[in-house]
């Protein structure tokens, strides 16, 4: 894999839709939007959101904020109400964006300890000004010190040679107590570990829990923290005393949820909604720029031999290292495009612009919802579906008047190499029946009516599957309040959360068919002149989700 010290960039190429995916141009001129559901429509939007302008959408960046505008400028075009604060399409999602203090630092022996070069701090919220270090052992080994021996102490614990393990610091743990944890690690670590901090972090607006200063240091300051090289210390061996501390700064960095409302025809079922979900963030800007292409082949290649199934154990990483990369033959058929932009087209692209596609069909086609369809544009899903959460404790719409929630996320791909029995007509379906078996066999009602059947994949929907994936998107956050949902996703693939998430990688034969399906879901939904009955078992809205 060809690591590349550039920003990400985009190349231009031919305006064309050839057949393949892999024939798809990198850039496309966008052209305007019809009622009808079709491919084009997709891809247009597609490669808008998805461009590298968006800057990877993170929640509470600019990249998010250009994002949710075009969303809300569509909206605004297409006559949908506005449903969020104030009258707008936007739900503010308070974040911050967290920092390390340049103001803060610590010494030894009143000599500072370099920041950045010596020591950089990785999360935690305790002071070590005035406390002591105390050896704990090895990392990745069990803790060599007691709770009591840690307690308002940093413990260093010496590097095992090769990478580094983060040890556990929550309640329960003998580090618990602890001031501070101190990881030794290798100059080449602590420079990609400073990379990284240096830059704002995008978090919660909440405040954290008493936990550990985590920080990773050099072999210098590990020796002078400790007083002495750590290799061979006994366990307990306590150290230096550090004066002053390293802190974070915030500043605040809201992210937005965008909501709109297409009425319904019906005075008698107005008041009630069929709620249609997809996140409109991804994962942001990438810490240092790969080759794109080098990168691609080696996680498809990974995909490949790790067997093309979310679920199935992943490759080891000495079989991923043994993975080779003919260059030479990528070279010839384009010069290296350095790339550190995550675009997000299939996760959450996909589901975002399919929403757009449903909602433009809705509000200017021949078939009118007979009930209410409200259209939620999470944020902060890849943060923990924060968004989601945010609408569904703040709804703009009563809560109880959702009769069903469908979620789309990630609904682009489901290739044959992507997923095992992937190909034309693939969608995978999770918690369609767990809430509501009604709803369930509504799906497969309206799927068996169409001339173009889908292919519904229950796999992921199994009680205890190892992705537990019916935790991890956002229709989570209704189903906990014993509204009825219905997850589509086509899947995990070698592209998932890298900067090789692109549009131009996109199924958009089968995103089209699994679209047009949705919007056909949605209508019959908004048909039904009684709401889907519950009748599987209701979670506690607090309790963790399980599947």
């Amino acid at each position: 894999m060809l690591l590349a010290p550039a920003a990400g960039c985009a190349q231009s190429a031919p305006a064309h839709t050839p057949a393949h995916a892999s024939e798809l141009p990198l850039e496309l001129a966008p052209r305007p939007t019809t009622a009808a559901v079709t491919d084009a429509d997709l891809m247009t939007r597609l490669y808008v959101f998805a461009d590298d302008s968006m800057l990877g959408r993170e929640a509470g960046t600019e990249g998010n904020l250009r994002a949710t505008a075009y969303i809300a400028r569509e909206l605004e075009r297409l006559g949908v109400r506005p449903a969020g604060d104030d009258g707008s399409y936007f739900q503010t999602v308070p974040f911050l964006r967290r920092f390390v203090s340049e103001r803060g630092g610590i010494s030894v022996d009143g000599a500072p300890v370099a920041l950045w070069t010596d020591v950089v701090p990785t999360g935690g919220t305790h002071s070590v000004d005035g406390a002591q270090v105390i050896f704990g052992g090895v990392q990745g080994e069990p803790l060599a010190i007691t709770a009591e021996q840690a307690a308002g102490r940093v413990v260093l614990l010496a590097s095992r040679g090769a990478g580094y393990a983060s040890p556990a610091v929550g309640p329960g743990s003998p580090l618990a107590g602890a001031a501070g944890v101190a990881l030794e690690v290798s100059d080449e670590t602590l420079a990609r570990t400073a990379s990284a901090q240096r830059r704002p972090r995008i978090v919660p607006q909440r405040k954290p829990g008493p936990a550990p200063l985590s920080l990773h240091v050099s072999a210098r300051a590990a020796r002078r923290l400790l007083g002495r090289a750590p290799a061979g210390a006994p366990p307990g061996f306590v150290g230096r005393r550090i004066a002053g501390t390293l802190f974070y700064e915030n500043e605040p960095a809201p992210a937005r949820n965008v909501v709109g409302i297409i009425p319904g025809t019906d005075s008698a079922l107005r008041g009630t909604y069929v709620a249609l979900g997809a996140h409109n963030d991804h994962v942001g800007v990438a810490s240092a720029a790969v080759d794109h292409d080098s990168l691609r082949a080696v996680n498809r290649e990974a995909w490949r031999l790790q067997g093309a199934f979310a679920g199935l154990p992943e490759l080891p990483p000495e079989r991923r290292a043994a993975i080779r990369v003919n260059v030479d033959s990528l070279r010839r058929l384009r010069p290296a495009r350095p790339d550190s932009i995550h675009n997000g087209a299939d996760d959450d692209g996909s589901g975002s612009m399919a929403l757009l596609e449903i909602a433009e069909a809705l509000a200017h086609g021949p078939h009118k919802p007979r009930r209410s369809v409200l259209f939620v544009w999470h944020t902060g899903e890849e943060k923990g579906l924060l968004g989601a959460r945010a609408f569904t404790d703040n709804p703009s719409v009563p809560r109880d008047s959702i009769v069903a929630q469908i979620n789309i996320d990630m609904i682009g791909r489901g290739q044959a190499e992507d997923v095992q029995g992937g190909g034309p007509g693939y969608v995978g379906i999770v918690g369609a029946r767990r809430l509501s078996s009604e709803l369930g066999e509504l799906v497969e009602a309206v799927n068996r009516a169409r001339r173009d059947p889908l292919r519904l994949d229950y796999r992921l929907d199994a009680n205890g599957h190892p992705e537990n994936i019916y935790c991890r998107s956002d229709h989570y956050e209704y189903a906990r309040f014993g509204i009825p949902v219905a997850f589509f996703f086509t899947g995990l693939h070698g592209d998932y959360h890298q900067v090789t998430d692109e549009p131009q990688y996109i199924d958009y034969a089968n995103y089209g068919r699994i679209t047009r399906f949705i919007h056909d879901l949605t209508l019959r939904l908004a048909g039904l002149d009684h709401r889907p009955a519950v009748d599987g078992p209701r979670p506690e809205p607090g309790a963790a989700c399980s599947q």
